[in-house]
């Protein structure tokens, strides 16, 4: 049974998390989320696909044909991905002290975003996506522009957020 000072002090630490993940999350979701519709729209596809392409890589196809009840299951799905993604920075930051000092810097949050960013997108499109729609990932020019879009519009929402909540 853990002592009252073991619980206090995991209830203060798991407080004190809870807004920077919030922060984290949400500025992920929504910049990541606002990059893929203007993608999407260069693209020359609908933001309805879009989400219920999104919605299709877990609960397969017929997701196309849901109109707007499988778009806003797409949409979810984004949001627990940005704070999924959120989560595993802070707790990365949370007991690194060295990723801590990195990132008390605009410089270090520079480039620790530059680099989890794309880490963020390798891994979702190299392993998550294939494994959850089992079928492989196409490297072609758009899978570089995700990758080069996730250093700039997932890495430092997310690194920002949990460097200013975490001096």
């Amino acid at each position: 049974m853990p002592s009252a000072a073991t619980s206090t002090r995991t209830t203060g630490t798991s407080h004190r998390f809870a807004p920077v993940l919030l922060r984290a999350g949400i500025t992920t979701a929504i910049v990541d989320g606002l990059w893929a519709c203007v993608l999407t729209l260069a693209y020359g596809r609908t933001i309805m696909r879009l989400w219920q392409g999104v919605a299709s890589t877990p609960f397969g196809p017929s997701m196309f044909d849901g109109g707007v009840p499988t778009m806003l299951v797409g949409i979810g799905l984004h949001v627990v991905t940005a704070f999924t993604w959120s989560a595993v920075f802070l707790v990365a930051a949370s007991r690194m002290s060295w990723l801590r000092r990195t990132i008390a810097t605009p410089a270090g949050i520079s480039v620790v975003a530059a680099v989890y960013g794309p880490c963020v997108w390798a891994f979702m499109s190299l392993v998550v996506i294939p494994l959850l729609s089992h079928s492989p990932t196409a490297i072609t020019a758009r899978w570089f522009i995700q990758l080069a879009g996730h250093a700039v519009f997932v890495g430092p929402p997310i690194v920002w957020s949990v460097a200013r909540g975490t001096r």
